[in-house]
């Protein structure tokens, strides 16, 4: 090793522990994705940076999957984060489904072990109708085509032991579980809570202030 590169080394060891630390804080703790596409609208739109919280679900080794301690698992409603073996991407989703669940989807009307979940209208355009979703409890906010699409609607389908079942809130326009599959427990990496800030892709990248710290969940 040159004297030059130690020399720097020890001139810049606080800079260097920092990036360390932070590296693996970002890899186990906390963390921030870029949203690029609209398969979550309208909860999540193209440009937020959501917050996510790698400790929701498991403590792992640092830059690993590996998990070393589990403190929860995911349940329906929430918007987790995972890396697809599948797709080659990391994507952000709903659990619609967990282990033992049967789900079934009909023309965008989602049955859960039977029971039909409730929807009410709040917004339209000339194509799409947002609408509330109440999803075992948990009530969010779902888009879907008045025309309907090939994603809207599938058989029912029981959910394995170690997998979810995972939609995109933008329901006719997702590639998610109706595409990938079963999202397998190892994939999920974390839990998306809020968004941190936002940029308007559509206009010049201009912030979102409204976006900045908004909630993606119902306390």
């Amino acid at each position: 090793m040159s004297k030059w590169l130690l020399t720097a080394l020890k001139e810049n060891r606080s800079l260097l522990c920092f990036i360390i630390l932070m590296s693996i804080f970002r890899s186990s703790l906390a963390d921030w994705n870029t949203v690029p596409i609209g398969s979550m609208k309208p909860t999540i739109l193209e440009g937020d940076r959501i917050l996510v919280n790698k400790a929701a679900y498991d403590i792992r080794i640092p830059f690993t999957h590996t998990s070393l301690y589990k403190t929860s698992d995911p349940l329906r409603g929430d918007i987790v984060i995972f890396d697809s073996k599948v797709s080659g991407l990391r994507l952000v989703k709903r659990v619609i489904g967990i282990p033992g669940d049967v789900v079934e989807l009909e023309n965008n009307i989602l049955r859960i072990n039977g029971e039909q979940l409730v929807y009410q209208g709040i917004s339209s355009t000339n194509s799409t109708q947002d609408l509330s979703e109440i999803l075992i409890g948990t009530e969010h906010v779902v888009r879907v085509n008045k025309a309907g699409s090939s994603m809207s609607s599938f058989g029912a389908v029981s959910v394995p032991s170690g997998y979810y079942l995972a939609l995109g809130d933008n329901r006719d326009n997702s590639s998610d579980s109706r595409v990938i599959g079963f999202v397998p427990r190892g994939e999920i990496m974390g839990k998306a809570e809020s968004v941190v800030m936002s940029l308007n892709y559509e206009n010049y990248f201009i912030p979102r202030s409204d976006r900045f710290f908004h909630r993606l969940v119902n306390d």
